[in-house]
């Protein structure tokens, strides 16, 4: 299994942000949570907003339903509400934590988000190469669409045009003309012609 993959399980959305819980955060880097708290708030100065922020009850709890984390009963969960850190703050962390447990945490996390980066970036390229490809198709269906109306506006001409010529020649077999009589010509036309202006 990826050594990556249990850190991308832990990268949430949250405000618009990748971010990664600090409980998840100190479990990788081998710390109680309360002192990794401590450590950030003894340096928050470290910390703007960007960086790392608190959750608030509500986000908390949608964050616990949505990873089926509701546990409950005395002593369950902490009693406040957990910081969440972007890749900056992550970063910014690892200047306090100098363990070489953290260091190695911090390049696995690094490259966590990097690879998640990546791929969300192919998911856009795709999205975006599928919306050109509809806007391909529907651009065909709409000129195969012209076409056929041409098409059938052409053969509605043919076909009126079909029509009286056909009624023409019944006409013309009524009348009892042939119509494709034409003038006789050569030797015995000349003779018949002759006969008659004798």
């Amino acid at each position: 299994m990826d050594v990556l993959e249990p850190i991308k399980q832990k990268i949430y959305e949250i405000r618009g942000r990748r971010v990664m819980l600090d409980s998840d955060l100190a479990a990788l880097y081998m710390v109680e949570t309360k002192n990794l708290k401590r450590a950030v708030k003894a340096n928050i100065e470290r910390f703007p907003s960007d960086f790392m922020f608190e959750l608030t009850k509500e986000e908390y709890d949608s964050l616990r339903c949505k990873n089926f984390t509701l546990k409950t009963g005395r002593g369950q969960h902490s009693k406040y509400l957990p910081f969440v850190f972007t890749r900056e703050g992550i970063a910014m962390l690892s200047g306090l934590l100098r363990s070489e447990i953290a260091v190695q945490a911090n390049i696995n996390i690094m490259r966590a988000f990097f690879q998640m980066q990546e791929a969300l970036l192919i998911v856009a390229n795709t999205q975006l190469q599928l919306e050109q490809i509809r806007a391909e198709i529907k651009q065909l269906r709409t000129d195969m669409n012209d076409t056929l109306a041409d098409q059938n506006e052409i053969n509605e001409l043919t076909r009126a045009q079909l029509d009286a010529i056909s009624d023409a020649l019944a006409e013309l077999q009524r009348q009892g003309k042939h119509p494709l009589s034409l003038p006789e010509i050569g030797y015995t036309a000349i003779q018949k012609r002759r006969g008659k202006e004798e």
